[in-house]
């Protein structure tokens, strides 16, 4: 799913078996406590959506906790069914379980259409993001 669509055809790697780096990252989410990948599951486990959510504490808010929306894929044969407002309806009860006061996402200019479906359950364009991409990251040793 990650990358069936125009962008993630173009920065990631389908193929088997799967880069090294895929099961890199997926090992250090595991391990960590503030960082969780959910699934949504069809009939005969069959993947229909992902998302990953990592919890972060900050200084503001008088040091509360945000979560943050990462990763979000729907198999395009179920998009438009109600999977996705469903996962994002058990992200955000989970925040809340969590403490966080904050959720927060960032979604391509090319991908209108996520822009849509996240302002349709609340999320609102209240600040203007920017990225810094690095030449060849580095991976971290595990």
């Amino acid at each position: 799913m990650l990358a069936d669509d125009p962008l993630g055809s173009r920065r990631e790697r389908y193929i088997d078996p799967l880069p090294a780096s895929y099961h890199a990252a997926f090992e250090a989410i595991q391990r960590d406590a503030n960082n969780e990948l959910v699934v949504a599951e069809g009939e005969s486990a069959h993947l229909l959506a992902v998302l990953q959510l990592t919890f972060t504490p900050y200084i503001t808010h008088q040091g509360g906790w945000r979560a943050t929306i990462e990763g979000v894929r729907v198999d395009r044969q179920f998009r438009c069914s109600g999977v996705g407002r469903d996962l994002f309806s058990w992200a955000i009860c989970r925040a809340r379980e969590r403490g966080c006061h904050l959720i927060q996402l960032t979604t391509d200019k090319e991908r209108p259409e996520a822009l849509k479906f996240y302002e349709s359950l609340g999320f609102a364009a209240s600040h203007e993001g920017m990225k810094l991409k690095l030449e060849e990251p580095q991976r971290p040793v595990t």
